[in-house]
């Protein structure tokens, strides 16, 4: 997989630093394929196993009336078909109201339980930050998955007084070394994954979720374009692909101990 421009000043180099797995966060289904499933699938076909956290059902989701009796069950069956795309089978839900996701203790304590349980080297999630660029990349809960876990990975994650009854369950306090969030602001993009090779199963993955999209052609389009803006951004050679993160060093042989 080519990572990071030299220019982006990513604190992750992938010529040094191991990637064996990962956990991805979203808020809804179809928002991993949108946001880092070119980057997902370059890192299945490398070998990294690769689990998705959906914290919400999305159950507002949609836009025909017809469907809304089995939303549920047609927006799960859509991830998990996207899911197989791209190299991916483990798929959780915490199963919070669409549209009512918040920051809460019982969003935090599942987010860290599920992290102490796979214990990954990288965290992806959905940015804090409002992108007043394009704010519907800006849902509320998208921006609640990003706080959620942000406050999760630290100080509660590696703290072992923090949820005891997770610890008393035999689930360690776990440092996690790097939290990569997308769809935030551009200007805090500090990392570029050249994607170019899996652009194909990006856009089969999002094409799966149909009942998300009014008008396929335009998603397309928009979706194509975003990936060659960004490689435009790292300065990839002309015609490449690649998916935009920002990427944070949470744990490493700098790191100050302590919470």
């Amino acid at each position: 997989m080519t990572a990071s421009a030299s220019q982006a000043q990513s604190p992750f180099n992938p010529a040094t630093h191991r990637v064996g797995r990962v956990l991805c966060f979203a808020a809804h289904p179809d928002d991993i394929d949108f946001g880092a499933a070119g980057t997902i699938a370059a890192w299945t076909a490398a070998g990294v196993q690769v689990s998705y956290c959906i914290m919400t059902d999305g159950d507002a989701g949609g836009f025909d009336p017809a469907h809304r009796a089995n939303i549920i069950a047609m927006r799960d069956a859509e991830q998990r078909r996207a899911a197989e795309l791209v190299g991916v089978s483990d798929i959780h839900y915490l199963h919070q109201r669409d549209g009512y996701l918040e920051p809460s203790h019982e969003v935090m304590r599942g987010v860290v339980k599920l992290i102490r349980e796979l214990r990954p080297d990288v965290v992806l999630s959905m940015h804090p930050e409002r992108n007043w660029r394009r704010i519907q990349k800006s849902h509320p809960d998208h921006l609640a998955v990003g706080e959620a876990v942000t406050r999760a990975v630290y100080p509660a994650l590696e703290n072992p007084f923090a949820y005891p009854e997770l610890a008393e369950a035999g689930l360690e306090a776990y440092k996690l070394p790097w939290l990569w969030l997308y769809a935030g602001p551009d200007e805090r993009e500090n990392h570029f994954v050249d994607v170019t090779e899996h652009v194909g199963a990006k856009l089969k993955a999002i094409h799966v979720h149909v009942s998300q999209h009014p008008d396929v052609e335009a998603m397309e389009t928009a979706v194509r374009q975003g990936m060659l803006a960004n490689a435009e951004r790292a300065g990839l050679p002309a015609g490449r692909s690649a998916e935009a993160f920002h990427v944070v060093a949470v744990n490493g042989p700098g790191t100050i101990a302590g919470f």
